[in-house]
């Protein structure tokens, strides 16, 4: 089983300008990394944490569809042990009704493709740095289509299924691979969902001990333990339940 000890490692976090993301910069940290560059399309929001950590925070522009940017972050970043995938995006809309591929292409764009882009341009520089692993924040939306948020469900549930494709491909280059399934979570993102979240410092603290154990599928809250109990017991149930949320 290949697992992954965060301290003395170097992380490199995406979207970590808030939320999540940024819960995972201040998590390694405090379990003893070597290095985290911190990456967003704004690093503002991250200039007092980088000050008082100057040895050992880097802060990189990245807009993870670019593929100009992915390149340069990772000619900047070549000592990396563990990739985070961590930026994504929802722009919610009914797929008949609201007539509008906009969004949905702007969530596969970011969620699938941006992720995939990381994917591609880490795994050598992970190989190359003895293994390591490679974290893809993803959500339950991915394992049952949310009515009121299908393109981003869609989005996440290709997320899914290349996170089982890299772990399939990278398994022999001693990469470990996990994919990350919350429930609601207390970030922007999630402020008008009506139902009880998470916080993001837990997500952070339950994929670091995933990584220290080899867990490679983490349901890191109990709306998501309890939604993929339901899903395993009765998934069509769990089909109908979210399309009455419409």
């Amino acid at each position: 089983m290949l697992t992954v000890d965060i301290k003395d490692k170097v992380v490199l976090v995406t979207g970590s300008n808030r939320g999540i993301g940024k819960s995972f910069v201040e998590k390694a940290l405090e379990l003893g990394a070597a290095k985290v560059y911190a990456t967003a399309r704004n690093t503002e929001g991250l200039a007092d944490l980088a000050a008082a950590n100057r040895d050992r925070v880097v802060l990189l522009t990245l807009d993870i569809c670019s593929q100009e940017q992915v390149d340069a972050v990772a000619a900047a970043a070549q000592d990396v042990n563990v990739l985070i995938n961590n930026a994504g995006a929802g722009g919610g809309g009914a797929i008949v009704a609201a007539n509008d591929e906009a969004p949905k292409r702007m969530e596969m764009d970011i969620n699938y493709f941006g992720t995939m882009k990381m994917s591609v341009a880490f795994a050598p520089i992970v190989k190359a740095n003895g293994g390591g692993a490679i974290v893809n924040i993803l959500s339950i939306s991915g394992l049952c289509s949310f009515a009121f948020a299908p393109g981003y469900s869609a989005s996440k549930a290709a997320g899914h299924s290349l996170t089982q494709a890299l772990r399939a491909e990278l398994a022999k280059q001693n990469t470990l691979v996990i994919g990350v399934y919350p429930g609601p979570i207390d970030t922007d993102m999630a402020k008008h969902l009506p139902f009880d979240k998470a916080s993001p410092d837990s997500v952070a603290t339950h994929v670091f001990n995933a990584l220290a154990t080899g867990e490679e599928d983490v349901f890191p809250d109990p709306f998501s333990v309890e939604f993929v109990r339901q899903l395993r017991l009765d998934s069509k149930a769990v089909e109908k339940a979210n399309a009455a949320g419409a």
